[in-house]
């Protein structure tokens, strides 16, 4: 399949004939947006996700011969531009949260609707992260729970960051865009991408969902905090 010039290209990673086809077809009438590959497993994503070269890959958690998380975590090392958009069935599947530290950049459910599915595939091929305020707060605020014994070293790596940093870090964390931090701190949004981008490079991190997931795991900003 040829690409449109500029368009977003999708690789779609489903077990499911009836999904791989239904959201080819979706993502397909979207403009902008072209699915240029399909993969039934995990270990056939990977391997088509280094053949296309796909802007987003969407992620089924499971599949056979090799799992969602295993595959997120394989293209995500070897291709870290290519960003992974994880599709599950439930708003608090479990395996989420794996997902997300394997390097996906946010998730959705599948029976997202048209619209919503081609705006989270731009958001992540962007560079943002898909942060829904509700459901993947949920989700972050559970890292906490689960991970409080990483909490230490992970906070003295906060300390890299200057204390405008610190804050915009705590912004992004509370599930806020570029354009709603410049608003809350009175600044330019040029300014704001400004410290983001730093905040990524100190802390070694891929993208905002990861930027958010440290943010609750070292302690930073607290679940439910405002």
């Amino acid at each position: 399949m040829t690409s449109g010039a500029g368009a977003i290209r999708v690789l779609i990673a489903d077990d499911q004939e009836m999904v791989r086809q239904g959201f080819t077809v979706l993502l397909n009438a979207q403009p902008g947006i072209e699915v240029v590959g399909q993969a039934v497993d995990g270990r056939e994503a990977v391997a088509k996700a280094a053949e296309l070269a796909p802007d987003v890959v969407l992620m089924d958690i499971r599949m056979p011969e090799l799992g969602g998380i295993q595959a997120t975590e394989r293209i995500t090392v070897a291709q870290p531009a290519v960003k992974v958009l994880v599709l599950t069935t439930f708003d608090l599947d479990e395996y989420v949260y794996d997902a997300l530290r394997a390097g996906a950049s946010g998730f959705l459910l599948k029976d997202a609707s048209a619209d919503k599915l081609a705006e989270a595939v731009r958001v992540v091929a962007g560079g943002d992260a898909l942060l829904a305020p509700g459901i993947t707060r949920r989700l972050i605020a559970e890292f906490s729970r689960l991970d409080g014994g990483r909490r230490s070293p992970l906070r003295r790596r906060v300390g890299d960051l200057t204390e405008r940093e610190t804050e915009v870090l705590a912004l992004i964390a509370q599930g806020l865009s570029n354009a709603e931090i410049a608003v809350r701190l009175v600044v330019a949004e040029q300014t704001v991408k400004t410290h983001v981008g730093r905040i990524l490079v100190k802390l070694g991190l891929r993208d905002r969902t990861q930027a958010a997931i440290f943010a609750y795991e070292s302690g930073l900003v607290r679940p439910g905090a405002r």
